[in-house]
């Protein structure tokens, strides 16, 4: 309580005293009417009453008296700490303050006549207001509690009472003798009301302080614990996963759960099969039966060993990762994923939401080769993007609970008898028994392609399989889009008497089969016949496997199915075209962001008009033609002066100086085409558009000159390796190179246009449009793409313009900073970009540069024959 004295306040218009108890105003020196002298003769102040009692003040209401009268009341209040008293006019009411809220307080109130005689005191205790408890704070929130603590009010606390309210209603109700609380079993993503109360020793409850509070979705304490909560907003971009640091070359363990998605994804840019393992090597250590130094039987430590239900689910560490990457990572780890032969996700489901996406652009990047049975004898084959491609789908679901291991299953059937693959995450795979906490909803596909051979082939023609995690009962819209796009759909059950409707409701375009378990004890034949009945079903679409079938007979039985559903049939759709399926079930589609489609209009504006590329490079490609490939015959008679005979010297450089600026005027009478104007303006586009553009276009060009380039490239390793007539491997290469176009090709077409522009004079305005391309092209350099040194069609660097290009680059990175070169060269198909791929986590066509510690690292790969670059066939 405050050191200050406590003031009296009483009211101006009571006044009031009572002639009968009070004493007349008399003079003591003269002795005349002297008052008794014991306290005891005087009659104590009546009843006091309680006026009001609040945290710091007390009124106390006392009888009018009579005024004719005068006294003073003395006021002595005390609690276990403190003691005052003050002294007042009897006045009607008396207001005590500077008290301690929530404590117990005694009042003794005497009166105390003019010539100082006292009556008997009148007592009363009185408790203070309890004050709330203050600024409550949650320090903890999780998908199924709050943490709340909150700091203690002034006054004797006995315990405090937590209401914990959601829409108006009481939830929990808990007491607690200490200032802080863990409330749990609460709904993920759900907004609360904390309301906090003292009670006091007396059993007075002080009014509550409230405090609003979320607990977090299933997301995010997901993310939380995989330390990827920032990057749900911040996208994981491919400079961030592919840079070079002290992780990317340490092999060390996984120690904690933020460490796992990199972990995964550090051995996913390698390729490596053991991704998917995240269990942390210390479990596996513990979980080790035959420890060191344990020699006696312990059956509690075995029993209670950690085991797998403390991890975290694969699923969910790659379903996290896709939610927190930009497109282009997605692309990447589709890509990867598919290379180790896992199952890519085809509907990436959001929990907290409820809605899924559609990964079209994800899996856009995704090349298959394969050859089916028609072309077994001819040995050909057939190669394309997986999203164009048009391949039968068949869907794998689950309704309700099921004793049956769909994904096992799955891994079982598409592997051949040689060779068994983990392509779906299972129950038994390391950490594939801990619970799903956020990608149940997600559909993963794969394909089976075949290759020819009768004896390792389990289908003769390639087929999409999706595989959906969850119970279609929680995801219709995932189980309706596979209805309608799948030739087939296999239902996993064990009981279909409460789940019938959701069977018999779906738009069904898709054949549809029972798969159960007859040795279930959930299995029950009625409910099966009603089911099969409404959906018009025979024997052949109803598979069960009893108890004298073992997973190998169920499995060949399973096999026998599909392939009678692949041969026969009649609706095959490429993911492209499921996206107009997605719209209409208000599925989003991961391209329909503003700048995948406006970089995908500027990509297919250039692409489309492409109809032979022999005449497309002639039409808007000239300068990197014929006149490039005689400008570089000239420079290298320039420096090795072979043919000048016995002509003058400086003569004959002068002549070759001549034809070299005719070359160049030739150069320059050519206006820029139409696909080059649009090229630059596209890759002039803000970052992430700009992007976008080069995939694209990369992607277009590819599809444009697959189909003659795997031809002609499959005769060259076969004449490389066979054939001894050098003139028949030129002719092929020749038209390898003719039929070849890509990206580099448009980048080459800008270099020679601003070539031939430096022979200019400076004042040209021709001249000036173009200065700003190097630094362009220095800017491409360092968001990772790539720029060809050499021109491997013409052997020959354009000097000008890579030196231009170097000179923005290093001003863009600052004069401090070093730029370390790697070469590697070597002869076609030996491996070149797979070890700079793999070493430095690049995507190498040609070369990319990438940030380390503020040094620059510029990979060049030679496309060439090694004795030839030795050689300096080109310069």
């Amino acid at each position: 309580m405050a050191e200050s004295v406590p003031t009296m306040e009483s009211s101006d218009e009571e006044e009031f005293y009572d002639a009968t108890e009070s004493f007349p105003e008399q003079n003591c020196e003269k002795g005349e009417n002297t008052p008794p002298t014991a306290q005891s003769d005087y009659v104590p102040p009546p009843e006091v009453t309680v006026l009001n009692a609040d945290q710091e003040t007390v009124s106390l209401g006392l009888p009018l008296t009579d005024h004719s009268v005068g006294y003073k009341l003395q006021v002595d209040y005390s609690c276990d700490t403190h003691r005052d008293s003050l002294i007042t006019k009897d006045y009607g009411t008396v207001k005590v303050e500077g008290l301690n809220p929530g404590t117990e307080y005694t009042f003794s109130i005497t009166r105390i006549a003019d010539n100082g005689s006292q009556s008997k005191a009148t007592s009363l205790s009185v408790f203070t207001e309890p004050s709330p408890p203050a600024q409550i704070a949650v320090y903890q929130a999780s998908s199924e509690s709050l943490s709340l603590r909150w700091d203690p009010p002034v006054g004797e606390v006995e315990s405090y009472i937590v209401t914990c309210c959601s829409e108006g209603e009481t939830v929990q109700e808990l007491t607690t003798d200490t200032n802080n609380l863990t409330l749990s079993d609460l709904k993920p993503g759900a907004c609360y009301s904390l309301h906090v109360s003292a009670q006091h020793r007396n059993g007075r409850i002080s009014k509550a302080t409230v405090k609003s509070a979320h607990t977090k979705t299933q997301l995010e304490s997901f993310l939380e614990d995989l330390g990827l909560e920032r990057h749900y907003t911040e996208k994981l971009s491919l400079s961030t996963i592919l840079q070079i640091d002290e992780k990317t070359i340490t092999d060390d363990t996984v120690k904690c759960n933020s460490d796992l998605p990199w972990y995964l994804l550090k051995k996913l840019m390698m390729v490596n099969v053991t991704a998917r393992n995240v269990k942390f090597p210390s479990m596996c250590e513990s979980n080790c039966w035959n420890q060191s130094g344990i020699t006696e039987l312990d059956l509690d430590n075995l029993v209670n060993s950690p085991h797998s239900g403390d991890m975290l689910n694969p699923l969910d560490i790659i379903t996290a990762l896709f939610l927190c990457s930009d497109g282009f990572v997605q692309q990447e780890m589709a890509l990867k994923m598919s290379m180790c032969q896992f199952a890519v996700p085809l509907l990436l489901p959001n929990c907290d939401t409820k809605q899924c996406t559609l990964m079209l652009w994800a899996l856009r990047d995704i090349v298959k080769k394969y050859r089916p049975q028609s072309l077994s004898e001819s040995k050909g084959f057939i190669e394309n993007r997986i999203v164009v491609s048009e391949l039968p789908m068949i869907s794998f679901v689950k309704l309700g609970e099921c004793s049956l291991s769909k994904s096992e299953i799955l891994n079982k059937l598409l592997s051949n008898s040689q060779q068994y693959h983990d392509t779906f995450v299972h129950h038994d795979m390391e950490c594939g028994d801990s619970p799903r906490r956020i990608s149940n909803g997600l559909a993963e596909t794969t394909w089976y392609l075949p290759c020819g051979n009768k004896n390792m082939d389990v289908f003769s023609e390639p087929v999409a399989v999706a595989n959906l995690r969850g119970d279609i009962a929680s995801f219709e819209t995932q189980f309706s889009f596979l209805c309608q796009t799948s030739e087939a759909v296999f239902v996993f059950f064990d009981n279909l008497d409460s789940e019938c409707k959701l069977l018999i409701n779906q738009n069904h375009k898709a054949q549809i089969f029972l798969v159960g378990n007859h040795q279930s004890q959930r299995f029950s034949v009625n409910g099966l016949k009603k089911v099969a009945t409404e959906l018009g079903l025979t024997n052949s679409n109803i598979l069960l496997k009893t108890k004298h079938m073992n997973d190998a007979d169920f499995v060949k039985i399973l096999r026998n199915t599909i392939r009678d559903v692949v041969e026969n049939s009649k609706m095959k759709m490429g993911i492209e075209k499921m996206a107009d399926i997605a719209h209409e079930l208000g599925i989003r589609v991961d391209e329909d962001c503003s700048e995948c489609q406006t970089a995908k209009k500027n990509a297919n504006a250039i692409t489309a008009e492409i109809q032979d590329i022999v005449s497309y490079k002639e039409a808007q490609l000239p300068l990197q033609g014929q006149i490039w490939k005689d400008l570089t015959c000239l420079e290298k008679e320039e420096f090795r002066l072979r043919k000048g005979g016995f002509e003058n010297i400086e003569k004959y450089k002068s002549d070759l100086q001549v034809q070299k600026n005719k070359l160049r005027e030739k150069q320059n009478s050519y206006d820029m085409s139409h696909a080059i104007t649009c090229f630059i303006n596209a890759i002039s586009s803000p970052g992430i558009e700009r992007c976008y553009f080069l995939k694209w276009m990369r992607m277009n060009l590819d599809n444009l000159s697959r189909e003659k380039l795997s031809g002609l490239r499959e005769q060259y390793k076969n004449k490389y390796k066979h054939s001894e007539n050098k003139e028949e491997i030129k002719d092929i290469d020749r038209q390898l190179s003719n039929s070849s176009l890509g990206t580099e090709h448009f980048f080459r077409e800008m270099g020679q246009i601003y070539e031939a522009s430096v022979s200019l004079p400076e004042t040209d305005p021709s001249r000036k449009q173009l200065q700003h391309l190097p630094r362009l092209c220095a800017q491409l350099l360092l968001d990772g793409f790539p720029i060809e040194l050499v021109d491997g069609d013409a052997s020959n660097i354009p000097l000008r313009w890579v030196s231009d290009v170097l000179y923005q680059l290093n001003d863009l990175v600052s004069p401090k900073n070093k730029i370390l070169v790697v070469t590697v060269l070597g002869v076609q198909s030996t491996g070149k970009s797979t070890l700079l791929n793999t070493m430095f986590g690049v995507q190498f066509a040609v070369s990319s540069g990438r940030c380390t510690r503020g040094a620059f690292m510029l990979l060049i790969r030679i496309n060439e024959d090694l004795k030839k670059a030795l050689n300096c066939d080109f310069m």
